[in-house]
């Protein structure tokens, strides 16, 4: 709020010299930021853009989170997996071209399937490391 902003607009001032302050957020988001006091406008006066991911990059990030936690795509995951971020990039453009996005459908992936896998009883290391398109589709 208010408190904040004032009290980061006295800090910038009296430690102009060695203070360096970065500020992060969808674009809609800063601007509002940004612009709601005179004295964050005048002294933030360079501004990086970074575009969302494409759904194809996407598609990379969710295949190195598969590579970095042991997990391997079945057969057709992948396809279900593109599928899948297409859709929520279409659903929700303002806040899904990001890796956060990607993670947390990674997230509830292992989720279904980790529930399709406790009604099995025999389950072996190979099934634990392995996601189905089906466990990807259960989303769709």
């Amino acid at each position: 709020g208010q408190e904040a902003i004032d009290t980061l607009l006295k800090a910038m001032e009296d430690h102009r010299k060695d203070l360096v302050v970065i500020v992060a957020g969808y674009d809609g988001l800063m601007d509002e930021f940004i612009h709601s006091n005179p004295g964050l406008e005048s002294r933030f006066n360079r501004f990086l853009h970074f575009e969302d991911y494409t759904p194809d990059q996407l598609l990379e990030i969710f295949k190195m989170q598969c590579q970095k936690s042991y997990y391997t795509l079945a057969e057709g995951a992948e396809a279900s997996v593109q599928s899948l971020l297409e859709r929520e990039s279409r659903k929700d453009p303002i806040s899904f071209g990001n890796a956060r996005g990607v993670r947390n459908l990674f997230e509830r992936i292992l989720i279904v399937q980790a529930n399709r896998l406790a009604a099995r009883e025999d389950v072996t290391k190979e099934d634990l490391m392995l996601l189905t398109a089906e466990d990807v589709q259960e989303l769709l």
